[in-house]
């Protein structure tokens, strides 16, 4: 089975997600990529040989999408470079992604160190498997079966 990976870039980080995926682009070679609007279509002009999906910009819900991937066990990594100095007006959406990642243990990095740990690890591969189909719902069993 194929590996569904995200790719998510704030506006001043989206050149340096294109530099840093130019540096791995043998092993983004055999993934399927998801990635929100604008940093799709920016990946799209550099890589055109890449399988790249373009989603919805991430205010227009780009970052809906990629959770919704992730609650239906859909994506299995996540790269997010994030832009900590800048307000996003749909910073609300980015931390739901961010938890949804969490909450599903889909392995995720928010910066070019961390995104350059994850994908050289020599387990990559095998810890993306390994979470596929992650249920928080036995983890979190207290908070399901709860009395309302």
């Amino acid at each position: 089975m194929s590996l569904s990976v995200g790719l998510v870039a704030h506006d001043r980080r989206k050149p340096e997600m294109a530099d840093w995926l130019a540096q791995h682009i043998d092993e983004f070679t055999h993934y399927k990529i998801f990635a929100t609007g604008t940093t799709g279509r920016v990946l799209q002009e550099r890589f055109p040989h890449l399988d790249i999906v373009a989603l919805k910009s991430g205010p227009f819900g780009g970052d809906q999408q990629l959770g919704s991937m992730i609650a239906h066990g859909q994506l299995q990594a996540m790269f997010f470079f994030t832009d900590p100095m800048t307000p996003q007006p749909h910073d609300v959406d980015v931390r739901a992604l961010i938890r949804l990642a969490n909450m599903y243990e889909v392995p995720i990095a928010c910066n070019r160190s961390t995104a350059d740990l994850l994908i050289s690890n020599p387990r990559f591969l095998e810890i993306c498997e390994q979470y596929r189909g992650h249920s928080p719902e036995q983890i979190f069993a207290e908070y399901t079966g709860r009395k309302i």
